[in-house]
């Protein structure tokens, strides 16, 4: 029966990777531009079939924040949402989705035109209505380009700031322990007297891991810290480059105790190049630097994605004469990578992109110039996550003698047998390549079985009772 259901995966698998993307859709027509954020925010978000989208623009003749969701995966889009009304800029926001709550925060000069704070709103129905803006920031000076994770009840909130005595531009972070509903004081996470610039943050479980770019030796190096209690306290930073040119615009993501990140370098000639770096301890200690591309002219901006092991990075990319995006995958948690796929061919400069995944969907936004101003526009893959397509189970024996439930999960699922089976049963959960991650007996009717260790992602359950064929479900996580 393992055999057979290995097989099975990697036959199914294999076929994935194949998978096409899907046309362009365009989501903004209005006659100005409209932008997404820097490639240290996240401009999309996905949950199940629903995707969120953010970016700002001035069609109302003012900087705003605008929102846009699709409710089946990314085949059709409801109308832009304006999410704020100020009076000066809104502008590079960042969203994050968990449940049916949707947290977005930007940097915002309503309360003096000369300087920015940071905002944050929420929507407690998947986007359908908004609360009221919440100001995060009282700096008497400029604070932008936030970023921002969430894992469980706790948001995680980074941006630059220039609020210090030297004059110099400092990482800060501030995070809330219920939701969004209150925020705690800011903390200034850098101490030098260089510039630090465009931070990102992730986090799993009580893991954050921070990231910037920051000028103190000389060129531009990537910066990284992190907590192991929920950004109550934090470790020393460590330098993650280490080369004579610029080193700008990191982006990370994690699964588990595998902490994924990118960022544009200039090292191999004067050209940008996008390059990669793993810890598979939490980001504890680091693995070398990968370089992703390899094309002479600038690659740059890349962003990134990870479920499971599939690693999505997208970049902006001028190596045929006019920016594209680009976008490269791989699946064995970063230890290989496929080649580059070219995912625009307009005529206007195809920049700044973002990318997501939800169960088996690929999703990717970025703005472009093809209609003369600047439009948002969007593309998916339907099968590029390698999510198994099974719905019950690969026993020869159609009937199901269990059931799981909630299916998706994020902490536990209860395992209920439809007749008492006589002897132990044994269940097995794993993951999409075969490894076992659980392994337990069950000597009862029903059971309860802790999966808040696993990462986001699809897994299968398989149940041996004797004298039966195993039978095996498959499993999908959400947080």
């Amino acid at each position: 029966m393992k055999k057979l259901l290995l097989f099975i995966i990697a036959i199914v698998a294999a076929g994935l990777t194949q998978a096409q993307w899907e046309p362009d859709v365009r989501l903004t027509n209005d006659p100005s531009n409209s932008y997404t954020s820097y490639s240290n925010a996240r401009c999309v978000a996905a949950s199940g079939d629903t995707v969120h989208v953010v970016w700002y623009d001035k069609r109302d003749g003012n900087y705003e924040i605008y929102y846009k969701r699709s409710i089946d995966g990314g085949i059709t889009w409801g109308a832009d949402t304006r999410l704020t009304n100020a009076t000066d800029w809104s502008y590079a926001p960042s969203i994050v989705v968990s449940g049916s709550i949707v947290h977005v925060v930007w940097s915002d000069s309503r309360e003096d035109p000369y300087y920015e704070e940071i905002y944050y709103k929420r929507s407690e129905d998947r986007g359908t209505t908004w609360g009221e803006d919440t100001r995060l920031t009282v700096s008497p000076c400029w604070a932008e380009y936030p970023s921002m994770a969430i894992s469980g009840s706790v948001i995680h909130v980074v941006w630059t700031d220039y609020r210090d005595e030297f004059g110099d531009y400092e990482i800060y972070y501030k995070r809330s322990t219920d939701g969004g509903l209150s925020w705690e004081p800011d903390v200034r996470m850098t101490e030098d007297q260089a510039y630090s610039g465009f931070p990102d943050v992730e986090a799993s479980g009580s893991i954050v891991h921070v990231l910037w770019e920051e000028q103190r030796d000389g060129s531009g190096e990537v910066y990284y810290k992190r907590s192991e209690d929920d950004g109550l306290t934090w470790g020393p930073e460590i330098r993650l480059t280490n080369n004579p040119t610029d080193s700008w615009d990191p982006a990370v993501a994690v699964n588990g105790s595998v902490v994924h990140i990118v960022w544009m370098d200039d090292r191999d000639g004067g050209a940008y190049e996008v390059y990669y770096k793993r810890s598979t301890d939490g980001g504890i200690t680091w693995g070398p630097d990968t370089r992703l591309t390899n094309v002479v002219v600038s690659s740059e901006y890349p962003t990134i994605a990870v479920s499971g092991d599939m690693v999505h990075v997208v970049w902006g990319d001028k190596r045929d004469m006019n920016y594209e995006v680009y976008y490269k995958q791989s699946e064995d948690a970063g230890m290989t990578w496929e080649e580059d796929t070219r995912l625009t061919d307009a005529f206007g400069e195809s920049k700044y992109p973002f990318v997501a995944t939800s169960d088996s969907t690929v999703h990717v936004i970025w703005n472009e110039s093809r209609d003369g101003n600047k439009e948002i526009y969007y593309k998916r893959n339907p099968s590029g996550n390698i999510v198994v397509g099974i719905e019950n189970d690969f026993a020869e024996n159609s009937g199901q003698s269990f059931t799981i439930s909630p299916n998706p999960v994020s902490t536990a699922i209860r395992i209920q047998f439809y007749n008492p089976p006589t002897g132990k049963s044994i269940l097995t959960i794993r993951n999409i390549l075969g490894q076992i991650l659980i392994n337990r007996t069950i000597d009862k009717n029903e059971a309860i079985i802790d999966v808040s260790s696993l990462p986001y992602g699809i897994y299968f359950v398989e149940i041996a009772t004797p004298n039966t064929q195993p039978e095996c479900r498959k499993l999908i996580i959400r947080r």
